[in-house]
C-alpha cells in the first residue's frame, strides 16, 4: 500500500500548528493546539527542534503500524515501496555476487553509498565487505515507530553520504507491557515460504516512575525459490557459460564438444556457431535465497530530573543468506595426449567434428603441456553447485544525554557500531588438483568417471570459509538548539542550532589464505588479502533559522569536517518556506554535498578476477576473428582477468542539490504536493568497465590500462594471475571518473472523507517523475542518457514509479487496496522493451477481542509475473531481480496479542 507521505491532514491545520504523520496512505489523529500544548521535536533535515511542520524541506514520515498491516515485514520490503527510491541491490543480489547478503538503500538512484542511512538520528556502521553503506537487514523492524526520509541533500548536517537523501529508521521511546506478533506468508507457488516471530516486553512509566526499559526481539525466516521452482529462466538461455559438461576442447583456433554437433544429449547444452556446445546455468540459481534474521533491542531510559534523561540502547542482529549458483567452472584447462607414464590418455578425444593435430604446440606452450595437447573448458557438475553462505553480525551501543540547559535543547552521545561478515563456501573444489587431473588423464572431463577419477573429484572438493571482515565505527557527537530572539520583528522566534562529532572508523578484510588459494580460479579472491585501514572524522556544523516575515522563513546551515587521510571540506544549505494564504506553502533549498571514499575504496586489496563481460580482444581477435597465431577460445568472447583495488589517492565526490516545493489545499481534506529536485554530482568514484577498456575505437584514450603477458594475451582464467609470465589484465581499480547529472519531481496527493455511518476512507497517491538522468563512464565522456534505458552499469533509471492508495477503517475493522507502479524501459538487449510492472496489493483487519488484533492479506493479487529482461548483470535470469519480484501471489497472516 501506499508507503510515501503528506507533511499534513490539511494545509490549514498544518500552518496552525497541527502536526500530522501519514504512513501508507492512513492518517495519524491530529492533535490540535487548543488541545495540548505544541511539543517542539527534531525532525530529520534539521538540528533545530520544531513543530515537524514547519519544515522547509521534503520529508516522508512513514508509520510502521500502517506498514505492517500490508504485511511488510522487513526494511528491505519498506524501501521497495518508496517511489523516491531507486533499488538496485536486495538481499537476492548476494547470488554470485559475494555482497555479503546485503540489502541497501538507493534515493535518487545515484547510488547506495549516497543514501545516509540513520538509526535513532546517528549512523550504523557500514557493510564490512565493501564498507559503502549499512546493510538494511541490521535494522530492527520490529521496533521501529516509523521512518522518516529526507528527499533533499544534507551534507550540511550530516556530512557524507546525505547526497540523495537521508532515512532515519526511529524505534520507540518507551514501551510498557507486553506484545507478542506470529506471522507467515504462503506463496500460491511453489517455495518462498517465510515465518516471523517477535516478542516485545517494556517495564516502567517515564512520567510517572522517572525510567522505562524495554526489550524486542524479532526472528525472520525466508525460505529458498530455486531455480526450477519458477518458469522465467526457459524465456530464453540464461547465464550461457562455454565451460560446459561434457567439456569443450579446442585447438589452434577450432572446437568442438563430444556432445556435438547437436549438443543434444550433455548437461544443459545449445550449440555454438563455432562447433563448441554452449550450457545455461540459470537453473541452479537461486531466485530467493534462504535468510534468516534474528535481531534484538533493549532500550533504557532513565530521567534524572525534569530537565535531563539518560539513554542507553543496545541492538544485536545476526543475519544468514544462503545461495546456490551453478557448480565450478574451469575455463583454463589442459590436457595432454599421453599421461605421465606414456600411456595413451583414454579420454583425449579421437573423433569428432575436428582433426587434432598430435604435434600441435603454442609458442610459449602453457606449463606441464606436451605436443597434442588440447584446451579443455569443464564445469565440475559432480561435486554439486556452489553455495555461499553469509553470516553477517551488526552490534550497536549508544549511551546518550538529552535535556535542556541554560534555556539551550542538547542531546550528546557516544557510540560504538561494529559489522562482522563471514564467507563460507560450498560444492568449491581444488582447482590445482583439478587442473592436474586433467592434464594427466585421471580426470575426464567429456564423459563419465572412472573410479580414480571419482576418488580425484571427491578429493578436490573444498567446503570452507573463504574471507571475513569486520568494521568498526566510535564516536561522540553533541548538538544543541535554542530561540535567540525575534531579531526581524516578524512575531516568531529566530532559532540557533550548533554540534560538534568526532569518531574514529576501521575496517579489516581478511582472506582464508589456504582455503582462497585452493578457489581462486573460481572466487577471483586473491589468497594473500589482508587488507585494513582507519581513519579519524572530526566536523563541526551551525544551522540558523530566520523568520524574515510573519510568513517567510530562511534558514542556512554549514558544516566543516575533516578526514585524516583525504582533508577537509566544507558544505553550506539555504532553505526557505514561504506561506502566502493558509491554503498555498513554497518550500525550496540549494545545497552542496560530499562523499568521502570510503576505507574500501581507499584500502581495497588488489584482486584479480573476470570480468563483467563477455569481449573480443581488440588486438588479438578484431571484429571477433582471431589473427594469425592467436586461437578463438582464448581471445574472442571471453571474460577477461581484471585487476581490481582501492586507491589512496581518492578525492571526495561533489554534489549541488536544489529543491522547489508547493503544498496547496485547494477544498476541506484535500492536499496537493510537488517537489521539484536536482542533483549534480562530479568526481564519482567508481572503476572503468572492461568494455570501455577494450573499445576498439579508443586505443589511445584506453591503451593505459591493458597490461598484456609477454606472450601479448589477456588472461581468460584465474589460476593465471598474478603469475606474470601469464597474466594479461585489464587494470580496472578504483578512481575518480565523471559527472552525473539528474532532477524530476515529486507528486503526492491525499484526500480523506469521514462518515457517520461507513466510517473512514482516504485515498493517498505519491509518485516521482525522473526527467533526467545522465552520466560519463569517464572523464570526458559525453554523457550517456539512463531514464527508462538500461545503462553500461546494468541499472535502469524508471520514469515514472508511483503507489496509490485506498483505505478504510470503521470501528474494530479496516481493509485497504494498493497499486504500484514502475515505467517500461529499452533492455539491456535493445530490441527488447521490458514491460511496465504494477501489482497490487489487499489486505483486511479485525480487532478480533480485547488485546488482540488479525491482518490478513495478499500481495500480488493478480499473480503478475517479473516483465521480460534479458539482463545479464545479475545471475537470475529471463528477469531483472532489481525490479521486479518473482515470488507470485503470495498470502498472508499475522497475529499480534498485547499484554
Amino acid at each position: 500500500m501506499m508507503i510515501e507521505t503528506i507533511i499534513s491532514r490539511s494545509l490549514r491545520q498544518m500552518f496552525s500548528g497541527t502536526a500530522v504523520v501519514v504512513g501508507l496512505g492512513v492518517l495519524a489523529q491530529p492533535v490540535m493546539a487548543q488541545e495540548a500544548p505544541i511539543q517542539r521535536v527534531e525532525i530529520t533535515g534539521s538540528a533545530i527542534k520544531r513543530i515537524d511542520a514547519e519544515t522547509a524541506v521534503p520529508v516522508t514520515v512513514v508509520k510502521m503500524t500502517d506498514l505492517k498491516k500490508q504485511g511488510i515485514t522487513t526494511v528491505e520490503q519498506v524501501l521497495a515501496n518508496l517511489s523516491v527510491s531507486q533499488a538496485n541491490q536486495g538481499t537476492s543480489q548476494v547470488v554470485g555476487s559475494g555482497t555479503g547478503g546485503a540489502s541497501f538503500a538507493d534515493l535518487r538512484g545515484i547510488g547506495a553509498d549516497k543514501t545516509l542511512i540513520l538509526l535513532n538520528g546517528r549512523r550504523l556502521a557500514n557493510n564490512a565487505f565493501d564498507s559503502s553503506a549499512p546493510d538494511l537487514n541490521m535494522i530492527p523492524f520490529a521496533a521501529l515507530e516509523r521512518v522518516e526520509v529526507l528527499r533533499d541533500g544534507a551534507s550540511s548536517l550530516y556530512g557524507s553520504d546525505a547526497v540523495g537523501g537521508v532515512i532515519n529508521f526511529i524505534t520507540r521511546k518507551d514501551f510498557r507491557g507486553g506484545s507478542v506478533t506470529v506471522g507467515a506468508d504462503s506463496p500460491q507457488h511453489a517455495g518462498g515460504f517465510a515465518n516471523n516471530f517477535n516478542v516485545g516486553y517494556g517495564y516502567g512509566d517515564l512520567d510517572q516512575q522517572g525510567f522505562n526499559v524495554f526489550a524486542v526481539v524479532d526472528h525472520q525466516e525466508q525460505h529458498r525459490i530455486g531455480g526450477t521452482q519458477r518458469p522465467f529462466n526457459t524465456r530464453y538461455f540464461g547465464g550461457v557459460s562455454t565451460s560446459t559438461s561434457p567439456g569443450n576442447y579446442y585447438q589452434d583456433g577450432n572446437s568442438a564438444n563430444p556432445a556435438g554437433p547437436t549438443c543434444a544429449n550433455g548437461l544443459f547444452t545449445a550449440p555454438a556457431a563455432d562447433g563448441s556446445c554452449k550450457m545455461t546455468t540459470s537453473r541452479f540459481v537461486d531466485y530467493v535465497p534462504k535468510s534468516e534474521r534474528t535481531t534484538a533491542l533493549v532500550k533504557g531510559t532513565l530521567k534524572l530530573n525534569e530537565n535531563h534523561e539518560l539513554g542507553i540502547e543496545l541492538l544485536s542482529t545476526q543475519s544468514k543468506v544462503q545461495s546456490a549458483i551453478a557448480p565450478v567452472p574451469y575455463g583454463g584447462l589442459f590436457m595432454n595426449r599421453l599421461r605421465p607414464d606414456g600411456s595413451v590418455n583414454p579420454y583425449y578425444p579421437t573423433s569428432g567434428t575436428i582433426t587434432l593435430d598430435p604435434n600441435y604446440t603454442e609458442d610459449p606452450m602453457p606449463r606441464g603441456t606436451q605436443p597434442g595437447f588440447i584446451h579443455v573448458k569443464w564445469r565440475d557438475v559432480p561435486n554439486g553447485p556452489r553455495a555461499d553462505e553469509n553470516i553477517n553480525n551488526q552490534q550497536r551501543l549508544v549511551v546518550s544525554l538529552t535535556g535542556n540547559l541554560a534555556g539551550w535543547d542538547y542531546d550528546a552521545a557516544m557510540t560504538y557500531n561494529e559489522n562482522k561478515v563471514k564467507e563460507n563456501l560450498r560444492g568449491y573444489s581444488d582447482g590445482g588438483i583439478i587442473r592436474a587431473g586433467v592434464l594427466n588423464g585421471v580426470i575426464n572431463p567429456f564423459g563419465d568417471q572412472s573410479a580414480a577419477g571419482n576418488a580425484l573429484l571427491a578429493s578436490a572438493a573444498l567446503d570452507g570459509n573463504v574471507q571475513n571482515a569486520k568494521g568498526t565505527t566510535a564516536g561522540a557527537d553533541f548538538h544543541a538548539s535554542r530561540e535567540v530572539g525575534d531579531w526581524t520583528h516578524s512575531g516568531r522566534q529566530a532559532a540557533l542550532a550548533v554540534g560538534a562529532q568526532a569518531q574514529h572508523e576501521k575496517f579489516q578484510q581478511v582472506a582464508n589464505a589456504d582455503y582462497a588459494a585452493k578457489v581462486v580460479s573460481s572466487t577471483g579472491i586473491d589468497p594473500e588479502t589482508n587488507n585494513q585501514g582507519s581513519r579519524n572524522v572530526y566536523a563541526m556544523f551551525a544551522e540558523l533559522n530566520v523568520p524574515v516575515l510573519a510568513n517567510l522563513d530562511i534558514t542556512g546551515a554549514l558544516r566543516f569536517d575533516k578526514y585524516s587521510d583525504f582533508g577537509h571540506t566544507t558544505n553550506p544549505k539555504f532553505s526557505f518556506r514561504y506561506q502566502p494564504s493558509k491554503q498555498v506553502l513554497l518550500r525550496g533549498s540549494a545545497s552542496r554535498g560530499f562523499r568521502a571514499p570510503s576505507l574500501y575504496e581507499i584500502n581495497n586489496p588488489q584482486t584479480y578476477t573476470s570480468g563483467e563481460n563477455t569481449l573480443n580482444d581488440p588486438v588479438n581477435c578484431p571484429g571477433g576473428k582471431p589473427i594469425a597465431g592467436k586461437s578463438a577460445a582464448a581471445n574472442c568472447g571471453q571474460q577477461f582477468e581484471t585487476l581490481l583495488g582501492g586507491n589512496k589517492n581518492l578525492s571526495p565526490e561533489k554534489s549541488k542539490s536544489l529543491s522547489l516545493g508547493i503544498l496547496v489545499e485547494p477544498v476541506n481534506n484535500l492536499t496537493l504536493g510537488v517537489d521539484y529536485w536536482s542533483i549534480q554530482l562530479t568526481h564519482q568514484i567508481s572503476t572503468l568497465k572492461d568494455s570501455t577498456v577494450l573499445d576498439p575505437t579508443a586505443p589511445a584514450v584506453f591503451g593505459p590500462y591493458i597490461h598484456r603477458n609477454p606472450a601479448g594475451n589477456l588472461a581468460i582464467d584465474g589460476s593465471q594471475c598474478p603469475d606474470p609470465a601469464t597474466c594479461g589484465y585489464l587494470d580496472l581499480r578504483t578512481q575518480n571518473l565523471g559527472d552525473l547529472n539528474t532532477n524530476g519531481l515529486d507528486l503526492s496527493a491525499t484526500y480523506k472523507m469521514r462518515t457517520a455511518e461507513f466510517g473512514t476512507y482516504q485515498f493517498a497517491m505519491n509518485a516521482t517523475y525522473v526527467h533526467k538522468y545522465e552520466y560519463q563512464n569517464y572523464i570526458g565522456d559525453v554523457m550517456h542518457q539512463n531514464v527508462n534505458v538500461y545503462a553500461d552499469d546494468g541499472s535502469n533509471i524508471f520514469r515514472w514509479q508511483n503507489t496509490m492508495s485506498l483505505t478504510w477503517n470503521s470501528g474494530k475493522f479496516g481493509a485497504g487496496l494498493a497499486a504500484h507502479y514502475k515505467t517500461g524501459y529499452i533492455d539491456f538487449k535493445p530490441t527488447n522493451t521490458v514491460s511496465s510492472y504494477t501489482t497490487f496489493d489487499g489486505y483486511g483487519s479485525w480487532e478480533a477481542f480485547k488485546n488482540f488484533s488479525l491482518t490478513a492479506g495478499v500481495r500480488n493479487l493478480f499473480d503478475r509475473d517479473p516483465p521480460l529482461s534479458f539482463q545479464t548483470g545479475k545471475f537470475q535470469a529471463g528477469y531483472d531481480p532489481r525490479y521486479s519480484d518473482p515470488t507470485g501471489r503470495t498470502y498472508y497472516v499475522r497475529g499480534t496479542y498485547n499484554f
